[in-house]
């Protein structure tokens, strides 16, 4: 660690330059990895519930509603089909309102609509089953998810294409800078390395305080960037609050792990420090070690 601080004591200009370098370019890691795990873990939710909505007027008689999940069952297009009385939605009313009093004293179960919730062996067959339901005239309203699921689909595919190549441009860009830096610094101590390789030092002890360097370097802007960037996660959080309002928890599942990426947790960000941390080192490491072989 001293090596470390009297090599920027003699190079400050140049430890800057990489410093703010690794700083942005994991600050900008930071965004997109936070908006890929929002995107996908979004995506993972829609796609748990259920694809379409019926809403029924909220006094229909529970035989008309049966019979009509009946002659959707009979279809053979249906893959499960769950009926949600006036109850059992005054309970999911007061769950999703648990911390607003006032909304749960204007409310009763007795005006809140009975509902099917749907989902279709093929997204093919979605169309067709709205457009059934509309007709039925006990159906107040048909909350059909298809649009949204796959404009939400799109999104995250867009997404996924500009982050990947967003981080190929930074790490080239990461890496012609340090090694640009890193080669003005090695140029200083030249005579140094020269003298080293003449009694013998093996290539690794002579890029050893090179890379020593630039792993504490990364480490220092892995710490900052990431601090940085949930200092603004904090700030933007009420209005995350409202945007998810009604989602009670979004998981990103990567394999067999399944990660929550909201509400915001400690082990969420321990994993997209840790992201961020490794493509730092490994660009400040990577960068010195093509940097010194020049020299050795």
């Amino acid at each position: 660690m001293r090596e470390f601080f009297i090599s920027i004591k003699r190079t400050p200009f140049q430890s800057a330059a990489s410093f703010l370098v690794l700083f942005f370019s994991l600050f900008l890691t930071l965004f997109l990895l936070f908006s890929l795990a929002f995107s996908e873990g979004l995506l993972s939710y829609l796609e748990t519930r259920p694809q379409i909505t019926a809403y029924f007027e909220p006094k229909t008689n529970e035989n008309e509603i049966f019979k009509i999940r009946d002659e959707l069952n009979s279809s053979g297009k249906i893959l499960s089909i769950k009926y949600i009385n006036q109850k059992q939605a005054f309970e999911i009313y007061k769950k999703m309102n648990k911390d607003n009093p006032l909304l749960l004293e204007m409310v009763s179960a007795e005006i809140l609509p009975p509902s099917l919730e749907i989902y279709a062996k093929k997204p093919i067959f979605l169309p067709e089953i709205a457009e059934y339901l509309k007709k039925q005239p006990s159906v107040e309203e048909v909350q059909f998810q298809k649009d949204i699921l796959d404009r939400l689909l799109n999104l995250t595919s867009i997404l996924r294409k500009i982050a990947l190549g967003f981080f190929i441009y930074l790490f080239l860009m990461t890496t012609a800078v340090l090694i640009t830096v890193t080669h003005f610094k090695t140029a200083l101590k030249k005579d140094e390395i020269e003298l080293l390789a003449l009694l013998g030092a093996s290539s690794f002890y002579i890029r050893k305080p090179f890379l020593k360097e630039s792993f504490f370097m990364a480490l220092f802007a892995s710490i900052f960037s990431f601090s940085l960037a949930l200092l603004t996660l904090f700030y933007f959080q009420p209005f995350l609050n409202s945007y998810f309002q009604g989602i009670s928890s979004l998981v990103l599942n990567i394999f067999n792990f399944s990660l929550t990426v909201w509400p915001i947790n400690w082990v969420f960000l321990a994993v997209i420090f840790s992201l961020s941390s490794f493509f730092g080192i490994f660009v400040s490491l990577f960068s010195t070690f093509l940097a010194t072989k020049k020299y050795l």
